[in-house]
């Protein structure tokens, strides 16, 4: 056996695995093709509804409100922390699934650190600029290598593995779609980076300083959902429309 017939199992194997778990977060999130339900219906659970668009919305929007109207860097950090800590709590309390509001939590929580520590507001966007870059680093690579993340991810929930990688369709929709979304993170980068250092260069406090500050969390919600949705129902449909509608009824639930 050649060295490269050793390593497509392997690859094969650690995409399983890789695939399974994007695929169980994808189905915990909404996005199950077994349940039949609308485009609309799919994206609208996938954002969590009304309490998940205002858990990812709200601490960002009170930040950019406060510190637009005050300049208090220390106020507008702790309501927008006190906002995450609140949606957590909640979620605990009632004893629903919790895991987006922690980890929205901590990353509120790890930004505003960051922000106390330097004081300076641009850095409250940090972390997001090293999420969008993870993700949008992730997305290309796994697409320029053959595996395409939203190709593991729709393999797993359609109960076909990597199989797909035979369907030479398949493989091109899949390696289009990892680039958009790999497209959508590198232009969240693209609009707010400039913005963040032109920050940096400016005096803590000034009129020029704050209007930055304002445009950089402003860019940073319109950039967020606005455009995660409408990209995400594009995906959906997109690759429902490579399966017949037998082959996702059929498709075993737990796969």
């Amino acid at each position: 056996m050649t060295d490269e017939e050793r390593k497509e199992p392997a690859e094969q194997s650690a995409s399983e695995l890789v695939g399974a778990a994007l695929g169980g977060a994808a189905r915990r999130a909404g996005l199950d093709p077994a349940d039949g339900a609308t485009t609309g219906h799919v994206v609208w659970k996938a954002m969590g509804g009304w309490r998940g668009i205002l858990e990812s919305v709200l601490p960002s929007l009170a930040f950019l409100v406060l510190y637009t109207v005050t300049t208090d860097l220390v106020l507008s950090l702790a309501v927008s922390v006190g906002i995450a800590v609140v949606f957590t709590a909640v979620r605990l309390i009632t004893r629903t699934p919790a895991s987006a509001a922690i980890g929205g939590l901590v990353a509120t929580g790890a930004a505003a650190a960051l922000a106390l520590w330097t004081g300076r507001a641009e850095d409250n966007f940090v972390w997001g600029f090293v999420t969008n870059g993870a993700y949008g680093t992730a997305f290309l690579v796994s697409a320029l290598i053959g595996w395409p993340l939203i190709g593991l991810i729709a393999g797993f929930l359609m109960g076909e593995g990597t199989a797909w990688r035979q369907d030479a369709r398949k493989r091109r929709v899949y390696f289009w779609l990892s680039i958009a979304w790999a497209g959508l993170f590198a232009a969240r980068l693209a609009v707010q980076l400039p913005l963040y250092f032109a920050a940096q260069n400016a005096i803590v406090g000034s009129p020029e300083y704050v209007q930055l500050a304002a445009a950089l969390g402003t860019t940073k919600l319109a950039m967020g959902l606005p455009l995660f949705a409408p990209l995400l129902a594009v995906t959906w449909l997109a690759a429902r429309a490579l399966y017949p509608r037998t082959e996702s009824k059929d498709a075993p639930a737990g796969q």
